[in-house]
Order: structure tokens, then sequence, then C-alpha cells
């Protein structure tokens, strides 16, 4: 039987991920840069559900990375057969953070890394004629706003990757979607700037992570290629790429 591999499984989204899965039976590889929070998790998934879950560390913004976790994975023999690429981060300002080091390694993170990880892993699904690939993308990868050109971008890449693999493979078995969250409750807004701007939001604009997970796998079991969880989202988001209604922001004075 073939196991789930989940990158940034560590909180977030990721450990969500994880907890439906190994409800459905499903054995799991987790990987993230921190070892501790993902033996905990383990740990809780082994008492509840009885499957087995393995730990790799990986940083995905470190070049090689996917590469040596690919080798990792056949030398202990695990067969990947549902890969989800959630590994992802705030990004730094694009114009004004100085030293390029750092945005390489966030494009790294956020876009090569997922793409070099489905050039290892799907190989193996294709030949076995069934895969299932997930790569975190967002509602801000849908949309384009003044001031993102940082996280936004990178997941529109994510969004174009996943239908264009989506549309090639489908018929081979593998299933490859786009989930797209909008606002969701998980630590990923932890840091202080981000905090603040969720205390400052309206609360129906957010998610709970287990919904939209929940969603997610549905959506990619019916073989869809990109999906926005969250009901209010798939309306919005429709009707923001409307001319006129850019233009009626415009008129508000709001940069879109």
């Amino acid at each position: 039987m073939g196991r789930a591999l989940i990158t940034g499984a560590s909180a977030g989204l990721g450990s969500e991920f994880a907890r439906q899965l190994a409800a459905q039976g499903k054995d799991l590889v987790l990987t993230a840069r921190r070892a501790e929070p993902m033996e905990a998790l383990a740990a809780e998934l082994r008492d509840a559900h009885g499957v087995d879950v393995d730990i790799l560390t990986a940083d995905m913004s470190e070049p090689g990375a996917p590469g040596r976790l690919f080798a990792e994975t056949q030398q202990h023999g695990f067969e990947i057969d549902f890969l989800i690429n959630n590994a992802g981060s705030e990004g730094p300002d694009l114009i004004r953070s100085r030293g390029w080091d750092r945005h390489d390694a966030y494009i790294r993170l956020m876009m090569t890394s997922v793409a070099a990880m489905c050039h290892e892993f799907m190989p193996e699904m294709i030949d076995n004629g069934y895969g299932r690939v997930i790569n975190v993308a967002s509602v801000a990868g849908q949309l384009s706003v003044a001031g993102d050109y940082s996280y936004g971008p990178t997941k529109a890449y994510l969004i174009a990757l996943s239908k264009a693999l989506a549309s090639t493979y489908r018929d081979q078995g593998v299933f490859v979607l786009a989930l797209c969250p909008g606002f969701t409750h998980t630590d990923f807004h932890a840091s202080e700037r981000l905090s603040e701007m969720k205390r400052g939001m309206p609360k129906w604009l957010w998610y709970d992570a287990d919904v939209v997970i929940r969603e997610g796998l549905t959506a990619l079991e019916k073989g869809k290629s990109e999906y926005t969880s969250g009901r209010l989202y798939r309306f919005l988001v429709p009707v923001m790429r409307l001319r006129i209604t850019q233009g009626l922001i415009r008129l508000f004075g709001i940069k879109i």
C-alpha cells in the first residue's frame, strides 16, 4: 500500500492533512524542518488510527532538497502515491528587502521545490497508473493585489503548474489539484504582522483548517485541477475578477 508524503507537516494545514488521511487509514511520511512537532503528531496518529508514520526532516528552501528527499524515500522502500506540497511561508518584500539570497530561497521554497517534487515523485505514479498530488496554492494566486508581489505570484505559478499537470496525466490515473484556501485559522498567521492583520479583519472571512482540507480531498477525488475552498471565496473570487468590480474598487481609491 502506498504512502502519502506531506511537506510542511509540522503545523497548520500540513498537520490537518495528516490527521484526515490517517483517519482514512493512509500510511504517512511527514517532512518539515523541525522534527519535534512531527514526532508528537506521528505518535498521536499511530495511537488514534494504527497507521505507519515516518518522519524525514528537510528544508524545502535548500537547493537539492526534493532530490535528497526522494532518495531517502527510495532507501526506506516507501512507495509514495500521494504527494502534498504544502511547505510555504510569508514572503519578504521583493523591492525593499535588501539582498537577493532571501528572495532566491523563497522562490525555491514556494515554486521550484514544488516543481522538483512533482518531477521526482510523479513518474512512478504515472508508471503505476495511480497517483494523487495536491499543491497548496491560495486565493492570493487567483487575484492580483497591490503590494503582493511575493506570496500571490508564487501561488499563481502553482495553480498554472497544477492545471497543466492535471490535464496531461488525469487520463493516466494521476490527479493533480491546486487547492486555493482563503483566510484559514492556522499558525501561519502567528507572526506579529499577520496576527495584527487577522485581529483587524471580520471573523466571517476565516475558515477552519479541517473544512479546507476536507473540501480539498473531495475535490481531488472528483478530478478537479483547481479548487477554491469556502463557499464565500468561491463567490468572491469571480466577482473580484470582473472589470466592473475592479473599476468600482478603484473609484474608492483602493489599489488592485
